[in-house]
């Protein structure tokens, strides 16, 4: 039986809920029934940011992304295939990049402290390098399953 939700929709659900309480704890911090603690705001930004690119890697791995296949429908299944391959050789090219720019971001704030969190700011920068090392590895699962299924028919037949 294949598992209904992956890990990474797993996580950014329980990033989610995280971020409801300590949102519900920023309006209740804002009436006269307690008083709220000023970390709240700060984390609820880094929650989001962790959340929306960690679900990312979800999205990546259903194939649930935004994409206009109305024109690659029309060709044939073979031109559909090579295009889909170079599509994700060119998608493997910029996840790379990005990955790059996440790890010089993490390392440019390993130093920086938060305003309020007693953590560093390379923790917030690190949710694009977790994300981009996930959508990596679901490309590259991709590539080598397309590979070996294209292989695998060849010696078929």
């Amino acid at each position: 039986m294949p598992k209904k939700y992956s890990f990474e929709a797993c996580i950014a659900s329980v990033l989610f809920i995280i971020l409801f309480m300590v949102i519900i704890l920023q309006i209740l911090g804002r009436t006269a029934i307690i008083t709220g603690p000023v970390w709240t705001e700060e984390l609820a930004r880094w929650l989001w940011v962790w959340m929306a690119l960690i679900g990312i890697g979800a999205v990546e791995l259903e194939g649930r992304h935004l994409r206009m296949g109305f024109i690659m429908e029309l060709l044939p299944k073979k031109v559909q295939s090579v295009i889909a391959v170079i599509t994700d050789l060119i998608y493997l090219a910029l996840v790379l990049q990005l990955i790059w720019i996440a790890w010089k971001s993490v390392m440019r704030t390993w130093n920086n402290t938060s305003v309020t969190l007693p953590v560093t700011d390379a923790v917030l920068y690190a949710s694009a390098l977790v994300a981009m090392g996930l959508i990596l590895h679901r490309i590259l699962r991709r590539l080598f399953l397309r590979f070996h299924k294209s292989s695998a028919q060849e010696v078929s037949v």
